[in-house]
Parts: C-alpha cells; structure tokens; sequence
C-alpha cells in the first residue's frame, strides 16, 4: 500500500508545460457550418395547440425522474436567492417550447445512427442538433460561458440540472461532452446534445446516480459568453472561492484516479490561492498527484516550495524523503526528513519506523559497497 494514500488531502510554482494537460483533441463545427445546420433542425412552430397536446400526452406516457443525489455538474456554491434544491430538485423541463422526441422517447442508438444529427467530433461520439439557432460568434477556448442545461439517461432519469451554468472552457470544471458542445454554438442557440461515456464520466460512472459507461442526452442553451476576468483584479474572496473550487475539482479527479486532470486542476488553483494554509493544501495535493504520475522531480520541486511556506509541514517532509529515498538515492537526506515528520506527527500512518529502518538498511548497504569497493582499489 502506497504510504501517501493515507494521508488526506491538502497544494513552488511549477514550470508552465508541467501544468499543460490539456484534455482537448478534437475540433468543434465551425460557426458557418453551425448556421447552416440550424436551418434544418429548426422547429416550424413552437407553441401551437398540436404542440401542447403533445407534450401533455408525453407527460402521461413517460415522466422525466429525478435520481436520490441529483448532483450539480460543478463544485459551486449556491447563490442566496437560491438553493441547490431550488435550482435542482424540480424535473419539469428548461425548454417547454422545445420537447422533441428525440428529448423525451427516442433510444440513443437511434439518435448516434441519426442521419438529422451533426458530428461534432470525427468518432461520432458526441453530436448535436440544433433546436434553435443563435447568433455569431461561436466562444473561443479560454472564454467565460453561461449556459441553461438539463442531462438525461436513456430511461430519461434527470441527472444534471442547471439554469446558470457558469465555467471556462478549457479549464476541466464540466465534462468534455459540454467543453466541446458548447465550443460548437452560438450565442442563444438551443441545441440537443448527446455524449457517449467517454466524452462525460466514462468506466467509473458517477455514484450514485450515473451507472458506468452510461451516454448522456443533453439540452443546453448558450446565454453568455465573455472573456475570462484577471484573477490579480477580483477580490480576495472570490479569488479564495475560486482556489478552493479548483482544488475541489481535483480532489474529484484523483479520487477517480485521473491524475492527469487533478495535477492540471491543482495548478490552476495556485494561481488563485495566495492565502497561505489554501495554498499549502493546493501543493500537497499537487505534489500527490504528480507522485501518482511518476513525475518525481516535479513533485520533489511542488514539496520544496510547500517547505518554503511551512518548513514543519508533514506532507511535504514525508513526500520529499520518499522521492529523495526512492528515486535520488539520497539515503542521508532521505532520513532527515523523514525523521523530522515523525518526531512532527508521531501518529502519521504510512510513517512508520519500519520506514526509516528500511532506509537505514539501504544507506548501510550502500556504505558498506563502497568500503569495498574503496579497499579493492
């Protein structure tokens, strides 16, 4: 068992291509292209009487179902007008002029095999159609978006609810299927958007609520987009609520063993973190995650600087002595910090004497080899 696992989670500034994890590989449709679809997909009448006889007579054959945990898609606290059980607990549709079939009764695989639909990626994995169309430009990677969305799984058990969606594209706080779903609109389009799994949460699912490899059909509005603010011109507590949200987000990731995506998270929060505990939590975490990665002198650079902070804190002590142990061979220094975090935090799991003698064995041995070695010449 792997000692820092039983440590919990906690996070000097790594170079820029360390935190380059991008997780986008495929393009959008282009602006032009995403006019022309609309044409097509756009309803001729929206609320005529025919329309809502159908959608009373879709309400009584199959009703959308909350699940027990009803999840928002991002770590984000509720505003005071409003609590996450008004903005989420309600199964009544965000698009009451916009209940298609293909939202309330067509199979997925009929939809992924829809010649109606459009490729939004070249795998055919992640495709849309328009509802209605919005206005030019489309956002760029990096911009600030607001977004109305609602997700569903094939028995149309309601998953995701959200009627003020705000994250930054490109910054990995929602899924990939919503990244590149709203990378593809324009602003005021109504789009139906449908995700395999690996686009949304993959072989892990999300418990509760969302089995493994499970697709996702979502309905989604882009209401706003601008360009992200300087984090140096916010206040200080939103910069501290922006911090901990990122560190939040890859606490999520490395609990679902996606180090990659908790490593990029956590750097993204130490730019928000100048407080100096938050910051501290940010590193350790960070330093775990590159651990995972087997990015030893990163890490070994991420524990300095959480040093620097806190020359006493024992995270990073225990982490630095591992790598110099493991990976540097520096069995004298090795022991040094490893020994300063026991007499720390005697009770540490993970820390044990069995440690510190198995590195004691090692710098004899090493010690004893070279004595050798020294008479033989």
């Amino acid at each position: 068992m792997e000692a820092e696992t039983d440590l919990t989670f906690d996070s000097v500034e790594l170079p820029v291509e360390t935190c380059d994890l991008s997780i986008r590989d495929t393009e959008p449709l282009c602006c032009e292209e995403n006019k022309q679809l609309s044409q097509s997909s756009q309803p001729e009448q929206r609320e005529d009487c025919s329309e809502r006889s159908c959608r009373e007579g879709w309400r009584g054959r199959r009703k959308m179902r909350k699940t027990n945990s009803f999840k928002m898609v991002r770590f984000q606290e509720p505003s005071e007008e409003e609590s996450v059980s008004e903005r989420d607990s309600t199964t009544e549709t965000l698009f009451p002029l916009h209940v298609v079939d293909e939202w309330t009764t067509s199979g997925f695989e009929e939809l992924f095999m829809s010649e109606e639909w459009h490729d939004i990626t070249e795998d055919r994995l992640l495709r849309k159609k328009i509802l209605e169309p919005g206005c030019p430009p489309c956002p760029n990677w990096g911009e600030e978006v607001t977004v109305s969305m609602q997700a569903v799984l094939e028995d149309r058990t309601v998953v995701e609810k959200d009627n003020k969606l705000v994250f930054v594209i490109g910054e990995g706080d929602v899924s990939q299927a919503l990244e590149e779903g709203v990378l593809s609109m324009q602003k005021g389009e109504i789009t139906l958007l449908l995700a395999d799994s690996q686009y949304t949460y993959g072989h892990l699912g999300r418990q509760p609520d969302i089995p493994a490899w499970a697709p996702l059909l979502y309905q989604l509005q882009l209401s706003d987009v601008r360009q992200k603010a300087d984090p140096q011109t916010l206040p200080i507590a939103e910069r501290i609520r922006i911090g901990n949200h990122k560190r939040e987000r890859g606490n999520f990731y490395f609990q679902r063993e996606e180090y990659n995506r908790a490593a990029r998270a956590y750097c993204m929060g130490l730019e928000q973190d100048e407080i100096k505990d938050y910051r501290l939590k940010c590193l350790n975490n960070l330093a775990m995650a590159q651990l995972k990665l087997e990015q030893n002198e990163e890490a070994l650079k991420t524990c300095d600087e959480a040093l620097q902070l806190d020359p006493h804190n024992v995270k990073a002590l225990f982490r630095s002595g591992k790598v110099l142990l493991s990976d540097k061979g520096q069995y004298k220094e090795a022991m040094e910090l490893l020994k300063r975090a026991l007499k720390l935090e005697p009770s540490t799991k993970g820390l044990s004497w069995k440690l510190l003698l198995g590195a004691l064995i090692v710098a004899l041995a090493s010690l004893v080899i070279s004595v050798i070695l020294t008479a033989c010449n």
